[in-house]
Formats: C-alpha cells, structure tokens, sequence
C-alpha cells in the first residue's frame, strides 16, 4: 500500500499526467451532461405530443355527431404511440438521435405508416451525437495512450530503468502497480460522471452497473495494450507512434471496414420503398372488382366473411379491406426488411468478438435501449397496436353501427414499455477475454524490461 501511495503522488505529481486526468474527468461530466440534456428534451417533447393528442380527442369528442360514420372516425382519428428513452439512455443515443420515438398510427395500412417518417437529413446524422459512448471508445483511449507511452522508455531515457529493475520485489511488480493505478484513475475520471447521471436519471443498479463493467473492460484492454506498446518502444516518441497506429487501425479502420463490407454484402432497402410499394397496392385496388378485394380480405379476417353485401357505390368496409389488401401485399417484403435489418446487426456482433471498440458500442447501446433490437421491438409493439385499433373498428364499420362520442372513450389505449433490456452474454465474454489478455500480455511484456 505504501508504494501504491508513493506511485499515485508521483503521478499526480507531473503536471502533463494532472492535467490529462482532469480534462478527461470534464469530457466524461459533458458527455454525460449532454446526453442527459438530449433525453430530457425528448421527454418534454413526449409530453407536449401526449398533451395535444389529448385535447385533439376531446376536441373530435365534442364534435362528434351521435350517428357519426365510423369508417371516416377511423379514417381521420390519428392513435398515439409512443417510444420514451430508457434511464440509461443518456450514455449512449443511437438510433434514437435519427429515428422517431412517436408515431401516429390510423386505422389504415400499416407499413405504410411505419416508414413514411423514416427520411432523415444524412448531413446531420453524420456526426453522431457527443455522448459517453463516443467519449469512452474514441477519446479514452487517447487519454490512456498520453498516461502510458512512455510510462518504460521515460525511465530508460532518464537512466533510471536499470536501477528499478535491481530493486528486491517481484519481477514486474512496479509496472503492474502502474499499468492498474493509471488503470484506476482513468476509470474513475471517466466513470464517475457515469455513475451520477444513472443515479439522477433514476437507473437500475444493476444496469448501471453492467454498463460501467464494460466500459471498465473495454479501459482494461486499452490500457493493456498501451503496456505492451510501451514496453516494445525504445523511445517516447516510438511508443506514442506504435499505439496511435493501433488506435486507428482498432478504432477507425477495422470498424468502418467492417461496416462498408456489410453494407455490401447485406444490402438492405429503405423503408421509404417499402411504404411506397404498400401505398401502391391500396391505390391498384381501386381499379380492382370488390369483391376480389373484399375475398382476399376475408381469407384473412374470415370471421367477416357473412357481412352482408355490398352496396352499389363506395363503403367504407371495402376501403379498409383494400388497405389491409395493401399490406398482405408487402408482408413477404416487410418481413425481407426486417431480416436485412437483423442480419446486419448480428454480423455486427459477430465482429464485436474479436473488436472490442464494436463490441463496447454494441453493449452500451443495448443496456441504453437505444439499438436496432430497441428500435424494432417499439416497431412490434406499433403493430400490436395497430391491430388493435382496426379489430376495434371493424365491428363498427362491418356491421354498419354509428360511433357517437361516447365511443372515444372505449378507444384502445397505447402503453409504452422499456426499451432496456439484458446485453448479449457471448460480447460481455468476450469483451472480458479481450481485456483480460490484452492485460496479461502487457503486464508480462512490461515484467520483462531492463
């Protein structure tokens, strides 16, 4: 413990190292700031939009004539649903900074509406948002790199290295004192605002503390490797060269080259073209026979199939049977999407097994409910809903019964669920492997220097 205190005063000492913990602790505090600013935000705009939803119904509610047609209330009454963030959701923003966490749904096409806000300005998604995640997997690392390159050829350029390795202890034992003290130090400047902002944000103990586990693993590998490059260099300058080029390459190169290579082998469409080809199907059926239209329906929904007839001229019942026409249409090509959507996703996990740059976003993301599996579990859950609000209608419209204003307030409701959620074990594992032999190999290089 005495030497321990003696390496920590002698770091705290050297003003370059002080100034490096310090700002690195102000970069953690701001990113955890901002992200913590970027969910309030989203949650007052939830609020604003549940409020103006409620007094819309109350207004149609007063409006609405007792013998009201319940195929135009379906048409026009718009469904809230509504995606709030995770408490964790401030470390790590993903997909929520560029896709919608409300959305509207009608008694109409689905797929149709899924998609149609899915446009983004590419120009402003591009840079990503400044949150813990992206302090923790492209800025820590620097910090480490700073504290650690020259952490063996300093002591050999100031002459001292031979007369530390005489000293009576364990062969390595002072480098691995310094490896896991500046291990610490990081940790604790960079996880501490963490820590404060899962606390204020009103986090599961045990969520936070798996997401700090893994940004101390992935801090752990880092430093490893930082041990190892410091051992091999002969001078400061040639250890700071040999890990910044690892740092690019682990951090830049190998994951954008992982993803320009799954983006070629997995293309996946928009789902701007899978809502056009829904509304395409809707608008064909017009120039149909209804009762084509009405056939295909009822092999779907057979238990409407005794309905009585239809009229001459337009019926609503015949509207919204073409409009669920429109999705059975797409449903093979929604389901493509969708599998396109996934496959990406688990070859990105794959790579996380051996990058630990990917696999740290991987975890973060899904432990902050703000991931693809987030995003396409709120999608399902619209669906669901969905089909609620149409198995409530029908029963009107098919048997021709009016929606007076008492009606609205049978309406289904929506409820949100968390989007947080257990991160795949297999990362957590090998994350830890990755650390744990990244560790051992500079803690062992690092014992062998003289």
């Amino acid at each position: 413990m005495k030497n321990l205190k003696f390496e920590l005063l002698l770091l705290l000492r050297s003003r370059p190292a002080l100034a490096a913990l310090v700002l690195l602790l102000l970069l953690s505090a701001l990113s955890v700031w901002s992200g913590m600013r970027t969910v309030a935000e989203q949650n007052a705009a939830l609020q604003r939009i549940v409020a103006v939803q409620a007094k819309d119904i109350a207004e149609r509610t007063a409006r609405q004539a007792p013998d009201a047609e319940a195929g135009l209330t379906a048409y026009y009454v718009p469904h809230l649903t509504i995606d709030p963030p995770a408490p964790l959701a401030f470390a790590a923003i993903g997909q929520r900074d560029v896709q919608p966490y409300a959305l509207q749904v009608r008694a109409l096409g689905l797929q149709a509406q899924l998609y149609e806000s899915e446009a983004f300005n590419p120009e402003l998604a591009a840079p990503g948002r400044f949150d813990f995640a992206f302090v923790l997997v492209y800025v820590a690392p620097l910090f480490i790199i700073a504290l650690m390159h020259d952490m063996v050829s300093g002591e050999r350029e100031a002459g001292r290295l031979r007369l530390l390795s005489s000293l009576p202890a364990t062969p390595g034992a002072l480098w691995r004192r310094r490896v896991l003290l500046r291990l610490a130090l990081v940790g604790a400047a960079l996880l501490l605002p963490l820590l404060a902002g899962a606390l204020l944000s009103g986090a599961a103990v045990g969520e936070s503390a798996m997401l700090a586990a893994a940004a101390a693993l992935y801090l752990a590998f880092w430093c490893g490797l930082a041990a190892w490059g410091a051992a091999v260099a002969r001078t400061a300058a040639a250890g700071a060269a040999v890990l910044l080029a690892a740092f690019v390459l682990l951090a830049l190169v190998l994951p954008t080259g992982v993803n320009a290579a799954l983006e070629r082998a997995l293309p996946v469409a928009q789902g701007a073209e899978l809502a056009l080809a829904q509304r395409q199907a809707v608008h064909t059926a017009w120039d149909k026979p209804k009762e084509e239209t009405m056939q295909s329906f009822f092999r779907s929904h057979p238990e409407w199939k005794d309905t009585p007839p239809l009229p001459e001229g337009f019926h609503w019942k015949w509207y919204y049977a073409m409009h669920q026409a429109g999705d059975d249409a797409v449903a093979a090509q929604a389901a493509q999407y969708r599998d396109s959507l996934w496959s990406r996703e688990e070859w990105t996990r794959r790579a996380g097994l051996l990058l630990a740059g990917v696999n740290v976003q991987v975890l973060l993301h899904r432990l902050a409910g703000t991931d693809l599996e987030a995003r396409l579990a709120y999608m399902d859950r619209i669906s669901a809903f969905h089909g609620q609000v149409r198995q409530h209608f029908y029963p009107y419209v098919f048997d021709e019964r009016p929606f007076g204003p008492g009606e609205f307030a049978k309406l289904p409701s929506y409820q949100p669920a968390s989007a947080a959620g257990r991160p795949p074990w297999p990362l957590v594992l090998a994350l830890a492997a990755l650390a744990a032999a990244t560790l051992l190999l500079g803690m062992r290089r690092t014992a062998r220097c003289s």
